[in-house]
């Protein structure tokens, strides 16, 4: 099967590159608006692919940050690099 925009000439592909710009756009203000409140996580197309970086407080916080990049990112290839900050104290003292 193949790629659709690829024979549809540039203006399909500038218009479908656009879209997905657009819908990384939207993901980005929905991490910053709702429930995350998350400006510190990143959402970039890099080689046809969408890629999110980023640190955040919780394991919760990732699983519905993962959630609102699969609804926003839905049908495109999406590769997630977010590491969750360890927010618990030590368990001992620390030996100088």
């Amino acid at each position: 099967m193949s790629d659709p925009v690829a024979h549809q000439g540039p203006a399909a592909s500038d218009t479908a590159a656009g879209n997905v710009e657009y819908r990384v756009a939207h993901l980005h203000d929905r991490l910053a608006a709702e429930e995350l409140g998350e400006l510190g996580v990143r959402a970039e197309i890099r080689a046809g692919a969408i890629v999110i970086t980023g640190t955040v407080p919780s394991a919760q916080c990732r699983e519905t940050l993962l959630r609102v990049a699969h609804e926003e990112l839905a049908g495109l290839t999406v590769h997630t690099d977010v590491v969750v900050a360890e927010t618990t104290g030590p368990d001992h003292a620390e030996e100088l």
